[in-house]
């Protein structure tokens, strides 16, 4: 593969979600990525679903979202020719990500110093629930757990007596993306010193480290946070609003953009209790109620060509069918086609990078279990003779 990690070796231990999807950003970036899975079985999120798909009903979509760009080779890693295999694969590696338990590594013979041993030059990234130490370092911690003790779940949702878990897993692709931020600061590094080293993150980490204004609100301001349903935390008008025909998004970041929405709503700029953001966010509920009275005269279509006129941020809520069939995000390179070996040619949601000057890069297909076992063994033998 082409690509900026084009000469970069991932060997990818890891299964589920935030561990694969770090991986799989790698192997956007170019990097050969192997994935490693238990014989008969797999990475865990093969059972995942529904939905499945395949001639057979047996393909997890879940599985196909993390592990484009990887070859699958099985191993049993509790055997003693599996250890073997994998301490054969980190000589040649320069990556490794895990997401086990803590401690689990060390019982496999595998622990971090082990793998220093035998190369020096590796990079680790360990992924876990809620850190590697602390006193409750050793805790097992899922997507939505974490989401709830990190707090991101007491900032999401219609109030604070209700809390909401964010649609999509966010604290396991939040690590995914910590994670695959580490290991590349890591590699550069490495040109440096001529060492890998661990990169450690959590879902805990993940998520407390993009709190951002809500984490400083309490950490400077003395204030805890509450969920404010759709509606910014900070600034008004800024949120989803009701019209004729549905909702549309309305965000106005400044004083200048308000003066223009409330001219275009009827509404006085310059009373006092909406003049500046300050205000405005003091009587929000009144403000909300001002702007949806206006917006109940038109459709969502008519409002949203009247902001663009202005030139303030609005927007429709789409569904994902809509999301993919938008052409902005088909011009984006949002979604990519694979040649899978059971379902033949199939769109995915494509990386979130474009760099300037590169071609699109060809995407390998999600691999099926053990797909590249002879090729990977092929490859190893090569590298090492």
């Amino acid at each position: 593969m082409h690509g900026a990690l084009g000469d970069i070796v991932v060997l990818d231990l890891s299964r589920a979600l935030a561990g694969p999807h770090a991986a799989q950003m790698l192997g956007d970036l170019g990097a050969r990525v192997i994935k490693v899975e238990q014989p008969g079985v797999g990475d865990e999120s093969r059972g995942w679903g529904p939905p499945f798909v395949g001639p057979d009903h047996d393909i997890s979509t879940y599985f196909l979202a993390a592990n484009r760009n990887k070859l699958s080779i099985t191993v049993d890693m509790k055997s003693a020719e599996g250890r073997t295999l994998i301490e054969r694969l980190v000589r040649q590696s320069d990556v490794l990500i895990e997401n086990f338990r803590t401690g689990v590594l060390d019982r496999l013979g595998l622990g971090f110093e082990r793998l220093h041993e035998l190369n020096p030059r590796l990079v680790v990234l360990s992924i876990t629930g809620f850190g590697h130490d602390g006193p409750e370092g050793g805790r097992p911690g899922y997507d939505q757990i974490a989401q709830g003790e990190a707090g991101l779940m007491s900032l999401t949702g219609p109030s604070r007596d209700e809390p909401y878990r964010v649609g999509a897993s966010i604290a396991d692709l939040l690590g995914g993306i910590h994670g695959a931020y580490g290991v590349v600061a890591a590699l550069y590094e490495r040109e440096r010193t001529g060492i890998g080293k661990v990169v450690r993150t959590s879902l805990l980490a993940a998520v407390t480290g993009v709190h951002s204004y809500h984490g400083t609100a309490w950490t400077v301001g003395g204030q805890v946070p509450g969920a404010g349903g759709n509606h910014h935390a900070s600034i008004a008008p800024y949120g989803a609003f009701h019209c004729a025909d549905g909702m549309i998004q309305i965000a106005v970041a400044n004083d200048a953009q308000w003066r223009k929405v409330a001219v275009l709503l009827g509404i006085d700029p310059a009373v006092p209790k909406y003049a500046t953001n300050r205000e405005r966010f003091a009587h929000r509920p009144e403000l909300i109620a001002d702007i949806e009275r206006a917006l109940a005269g038109h459709d969502r279509a008519h409002w949203l060509a009247a902001l663009a006129g202005i030139g303030v941020p609005a927007g429709a809520i789409r569904s994902i069918d809509e999301v993919y069939a938008w052409e902005q995000t088909r011009s984006q390179g949002l979604l990519v086609e694979v040649d899978h070996p059971v379902l033949g040619t199939i769109e995915l949601p494509g990386p979130p990078l474009r760099f300037d000057g590169e071609p699109p890069m060809r995407h390998g297909a999600p691999p099926a279990l053990g797909q590249h076992n002879d090729e990977v063994l092929a490859w190893l033998e090569e590298r090492e003779g």
